[in-house]
């Protein structure tokens, strides 16, 4: 039985800089200054993602206090809080939150990075155990954390609404995130190019 692997995407849109994510949930909404300086790859991919719409109906899935909540798994989509919550907890057969991707995976871009801090309101990407496995998955820092910091690439930090991401939970849905400050031609442009098709190896 062949084995599906991942391909290695990097995003079409260079951001520049000046783009801030605003990501609407059911606690509220939260804007979020992107660094496309230090983590390009990761910023390009978060928003050409939005942009798709690929994080409309998403929810929240792990939660963890004074650590982390965790949420951009695809998974997620057409379930509802509770079902979320039951997949969770590995009471909802063949229903497994946190496990979904975007069919391919991004580098990671944390190493030799000394401005990579967490921090309340750091937006972080999510990965496996394996380098360059991070792909859709985020999360907001809630603490000073510096022991990840050489261990996952942080991309962005909150300007307006960390109450908000303090009162998230497991179940709780993005309605959508908009991208503010991005050069929409050249984006247009980076979202006309398809994405990656996973392999198969036998």
């Amino acid at each position: 039985m062949g084995r599906i692997t991942l391909p290695i995407h990097t995003p079409h849109y260079i951001p520049n800089g000046q783009e801030i994510a605003v990501i609407t949930t059911v606690k509220g909404t939260i804007r979020v200054q992107l660094d496309g300086k230090n983590a390009p790859i990761t910023v390009g991919n978060f928003i050409e993602l939005a942009k798709r719409g690929f994080y409309d109906k998403l929810k929240f899935h792990a939660y963890k206090e004074n650590s982390v909540i965790l949420g951009g798994c695809p998974v997620t989509r057409n379930l509802g809080p509770a079902q979320v919550d039951a997949g969770v907890r590995g009471v909802l057969r063949g229903i497994h939150p946190g496990t979904g991707d975007a069919r391919y995976t991004i580098l990671d871009e944390y190493p030799g990075k000394p401005e990579n801090h967490h921090k309340p309101g750091s937006i972080c990407l999510a990965h496996k155990s394996e380098p360059d496995s991070g792909s859709c998955q985020f999360y907001f820092s809630l603490a000073d954390q510096p022991e990840f910091d050489d261990k996952f690439t942080v991309f962005g930090q909150t300007i307006d609404g960390i109450e908000n991401i303090m009162a998230l939970r497991i179940g709780d849905a993005i309605s959508g995130i908009e991208i503010e400050g991005a050069d929409e031609a050249a984006l247009a442009q980076a979202l006309a190019h398809e994405t990656p098709i996973p392999g198969v190896v036998s």
